[in-house]
């Protein structure tokens, strides 16, 4: 039986799920395997049951959820929408003490996990107990579901509360400690039926995005469980199998996040590149080189967007949109770049006729959605987090922004990325975009480090081909020569690697660039004057800073000096 659900009738997740569950159509598709929907849901229904059996009334119903990306992430998904419980997506590039951490604080009942991820604890006590540790694979496992096959859904009256919690999803964390947003059956079940990129039944969607993150299941999973399409799920993201498996599962369309783009353009060039299913695709924080890069060799057109993980703000690119560009908010939405010290709106950006910012000081501000505070459900157990995203009816994304006389938005990095140098503050971004123009820079990131004295330093890193061959005094003279380079904005210390570290979900990690600093074993220069001549930071250079440091009693602003000490 092949059924189309009717968006108007859903109201939750199990409402989505009860609509497929007499469907035939293939509905996910893993390493050679293949449900039909309605296997699918039997099987969510099966550990609904197991679920219900092993929690405890009077705790909260939080399901830990420690994998990679498996049949069985989306089986504990549907499952807890059909049992009134919560998912808790487990950051895997967690490990150790933060690992338990994560778990504790957002007081997981029940832990799904593999045996082969108990090294992650690294010996730390998950603090779940044995009972209610189900690891997938096992007979064991097998055992617990059994009892349940062949019943019907369990009827929960919380599973059809559209205000139920069914995720609490980390943040990357690439701003600081992860904080678990907050997802309601609800929410999930209003962006499944909104038909994202227009696709539908006869879509493939191919996910190598990792589950524990927002990405994976509202730009792709939340698609096909509205429209009766297929889900494609690759165990994690592989640059040298993405074709390979596009090709396999006849994939439309597939979803990423920050560099994945690049990772598989480093890939050989390939004459199957053009002769995929592929029509669309979807993500974030691509380079413009890259975007245009994957069309030449793929023939699609990646569409990029921004969308804020709490679901406050969401700007689109559009046909007309301008290079570098977010895009625009969509009909409705009541976006604005905002001094968040005053709520005034920031003057609009004059940009040359290269699109380079002009007015940067007083254009940039924070992106906010005037009237979005009701789409934020919050962070969990974090009110002082919550608010500070909150004022009114406007939702404040934390991020900086800009905005063009033509109404096109601009991102201007984290507001941890803002920079205070001599007194003056500034932000990462319009740096960022100056560095990228350096021929041979394929990525530039831009942060503070802090000054031996007061305040901060810019550093930044530089992605290319081969550091060996990297020119510094090349890179002074193209310092020299960009005119919307800002009095304080040419970089104190200059790192240059072949690839900069990502987090699970490939943003860069600037909070280990910060931990790092000048500490790391790379090619470091520095510039020991205002003039634009660097140096390289030998060794000698490095124990004289670390002598300021400790004498104007700072060393504890440098992670990496701490460790040291210890």
């Amino acid at each position: 039986m092949n059924i189309v659900s009717p968006p108007s009738i859903a109201k939750t997740t199990r409402d989505l799920l009860e609509l497929r569950a007499k469907d035939e159509h293939p509905g996910l598709l893993f390493e050679g395997r293949i449900w039909t929907w309605a296997e699918v849901v039997d099987e969510c229904k099966v550990r609904a049951h197991a679920l219900l059996a092993l929690h405890q009334p009077g705790v909260a119903f939080h399901v830990g959820v420690m994998l990679e990306n498996d049949p069985e992430y989306v089986f504990a998904i549907g499952a807890a929408a059909y049992a009134g419980a919560t998912v808790v997506g487990i950051n895997l590039t967690r490990r150790g003490e933060e690992l338990t951490r994560d778990i504790a604080y957002t007081d997981v009942e029940i832990l799904i996990t593999s045996k082969e991820l108990e090294s992650y604890f690294n010996s730390a006590p998950s603090g779940i107990p044995t009972q209610r540790t189900l690891y997938i694979g096992t007979e064991e496992f097998e055992r617990i579901l059994a009892p349940f096959r062949g019943l019907p859904a369990p009827q929960i009256p919380a599973a059809n509360n559209p205000e139920t919690k069914l995720l609490l999803l980390f943040t990357s964390g690439s701003t600081g400690d992860p904080k678990a947003v907050i997802c309601t059956t609800g929410r999930l079940c209003r962006t499944a039926v909104y038909r994202h990129m227009g696709l539908g039944r006869r879509d493939v969607s191919y996910n190598a995005m990792p589950l524990f993150h927002g990405n994976g299941i509202f730009a792709c999973w939340a698609n096909p469980l509205a429209t009766g399409g297929t889900f494609a799920l690759a165990r994690k993201f592989s640059a040298s199998k993405f074709l390979r498996d596009v090709m396999r599962y006849k994939a439309t369309y597939f979803n990423y996040v920050g560099r994945s783009l690049s990772y598989l353009l480093a890939q050989p060039e390939r004459q199957e590149e053009s002769g995929t299913y592929l029509e669309s695709c979807f993500g974030t924080e691509a380079s413009e080189f890259d975007l245009a890069e994957f069309k030449r060799r793929y023939g699609v057109g990646p569409t990029e967007s921004y969308g804020a993980s709490e679901g406050g703000l969401t700007l689109a690119r559009t046909a007309d949109t301008p290079k570098n560009a977010l895009g625009a908010a969509p009909t409705g939405m009541d976006a604005a770049v905002v001094d968040p010290a005053t709520m005034e709106e920031c003057p609009r950006a004059q940009l040359s006729d290269d699109g380079r910012i002009l007015n940067a000081e007083e254009a940039i501000g924070e992106l906010v959605n005037l009237t979005g505070a009701a789409l934020f459900e919050g962070y969990y157990k974090n009110p002082a987090a919550t608010a500070a995203r909150v004022r009114g009816t406007a939702f404040f994304t934390g991020d900086l922004g800009y905005r063009d006389e033509d109404g096109f938005f601009y991102f201007a990095g984290r507001d941890a990325d803002r920079l205070r140098v001599d007194s003056e503050n500034f932000s990462a971004a319009p740096i960022e975009r100056v560095l990228s123009r350096f021929p041979g820079a394929t990525l530039a990131a831009v942060y503070p480090v802090p000054d031996v004295r007061t305040g901060d330093q810019v550093m930044a890193t530089i992605q290319v081909e081969d550091p060996s061959t990297f020119d510094v005094q090349e890179f002074a003279q193209f310092l020299d020569a960009q005119p919307d380079l800002g009095t304080k904005w040419a970089p104190k210390f200059l790192r240059v690697v072949t690839d900069v570290p990502v987090t699970a979900t490939q943003k860069i990690n600037k909070p280990q660039l910060r931990k790092d600093a000048w500490l790391a074993d790379d090619l470091i220069f520095y510039r020991p004057a205002r003039q634009f001549d660097y140096e390289v930071l030998d060794s000698a250079v490095v124990a004289e800073l670390k002598s300021a440091f400790a004498r104007n009693r700072r060393s504890h602003l440098l992670p990496m000096l701490t460790a040291e000490a210890k």
